[in-house]
Parts: C-alpha cells; sequence; structure tokens
C-alpha cells in the first residue's frame, strides 16, 4: 500500500471533488435530478443533498438522532431526503460549492471518510446518468487504505467483501490485502470497496469472479455504504 496522502493534500482532493461535482451538477436538467442514484432508494436530488451536510456539529447530530427512523441507514435518507425538499436546486449546488476552501467535517468522523463520501456519492451521482467524473488515483487509493484499516468509526459492511483477496491498482502503485489478486484502476476498487457492484465489470485477475461472487450475493438492497 502506499503512503496515506497528508491532511492538506486530503482537502485539496475533497476541494477539487466537490468543485468537479458542483460543475456537473449545474448541468443537470430537473429530470436528472429525480433520477435513481447508485444508492438503491435513494434520487440524485437525495445524494446530493446529502453531501450538503459534511459539516455537522455535535449539537446538529444530536438533532438529527430525534428524527430517528431505527438504524442509521434508514435515518440518513431520511434526513437526505428532508434537506433535498426543503433546499432548491440552486442551494443545494452553492452550499455544496461553498464548502471549498474549508477544513471543518462532521462530529466524530475524520477528514478522510470526508474524502470518502465526497469521492464515492460523486460516482453514484455521475454514473447512473451516465455522466464522467474523474476520480484522482492518489485520493482513490487514500480513502481505500482509510476504508480498509478502519476500526472506528466502523467500516461499511462491504469491507468484509473483499477480506481475503489481494487489490493491486493499475493506474497507481497501490495494493492491499491478502490472497487471489483482484486487479483494477483505483477508482473501481474504492466503489468496490464500498458495494458498488457496478464496478465489478471494470476488474480483473484470478480472484475478479470469485471477489464479484461474495459481493453479488452479500449486496444491500437499500442502503447507501462507504458513507458519512
Amino acid at each position: 500500500m502506499t503512503a496515506s496522502l497528508d491532511r492538506d493534500h486530503v482537502w485539496q482532493a475533497i476541494d477539487a471533488q466537490r468543485a468537479s461535482l458542483t460543475v456537473l451538477l449545474d448541468e443537470l436538467s430537473d429530470d436528472e435530478w429525480q433520477q435513481s442514484s447508485l444508492c438503491a432508494g435513494w434520487t440524485v436530488r437525495d445524494v446530493a443533498a446529502h453531501l450538503t451536510m459534511q459539516q455537522l456539529s455535535l449539537g446538529d447530530e444530536l438533532r438529527i438522532l430525534g428524527k430517528w427512523r431505527g438504524s442509521v441507514d434508514r435515518t440518513t435518507q431520511h434526513v437526505a431526503r428532508l434537506r433535498a425538499a426543503e433546499l432548491t436546486t440552486a442551494q443545494i449546488i452553492a452550499a455544496i460549492r461553498d464548502m471549498i476552501g474549508s477544513r471543518r467535517h462532521n462530529f466524530g468522523v475524520t477528514h478522510l471518510e470526508t474524502l470518502t463520501d465526497i469521492l464515492v456519492h460523486s460516482q453514484d451521482i455521475a454514473i447512473p446518468l451516465g455522466r464522467r467524473l474523474d476520480m484522482a488515483p492518489a485520493a482513490a487509493a487514500a480513502a481505500a487504505g482509510r476504508n480498509l484499516s478502519m476500526r472506528m468509526p466502523p467500516p461499511p459492511p462491504s469491507i468484509k467483501n473483499v477480506a481475503g483477496f489481494r487489490l493491486t491498482a493499475t493506474d497507481t502503485t497501490w495494493s492491499a490485502g491478502e490472497g487471489p489478486e483482484v486487479r483494477g484502476p483505483m477508482a473501481a476498487l474504492l466503489l468496490v470497496c464500498c458495494g458498488r457492484l457496478i464496478a465489478l465489470p471494470q476488474l480483473s485477475g484470478e480472484g475478479a469472479a470469485a471477489l464479484a461472487a461474495r459481493i453479488s450475493a452479500t449486496a444491500p438492497t437499500a442502503r447507501s455504504e462507504g458513507t458519512s
């Protein structure tokens, strides 16, 4: 595994992805905002609204607990939908753009969870719309490394699926794990670590078929993994 990006470079990657995402969001039609994202049960608008909430204080999070829906996933989705309903499209885009340059992150997580959140959710929006939104391999490597090594907060459940495989990037110097090798672009490896099945066709190697079968068999039907 390559050395992690230092904090400044992580924030630069977050800023770059936020900027790219706002450009994409500016181009979307009203119909595209209502399309399904890669997160089952979430629209593109829901995901974008969720990304306006990357700087929550302890007080903000306590207020969210007042909207508890029985699980973190359901509560997160409920709050995102409320946010999506209360903000106009222009306000959602402006809220994401206004975070560029800020170094704040949600209470209880690190800057690396913020990196994962913006990288993965940007693809949750772009991919089903047939849009391209590039992800810097070094940033994706830092996010994947964090998810694979997390203890607190807990990693996404999908991380268990890649246990027993050797993940190797084909576009940067990065690898992790032991077992049959699975190769692919760093962005695809991050998405697979975070439970996005759509990236599986980009993977190859002796372990690719077994990993695809494992992930497909355990894929969640209505959750948003690998996010804060």
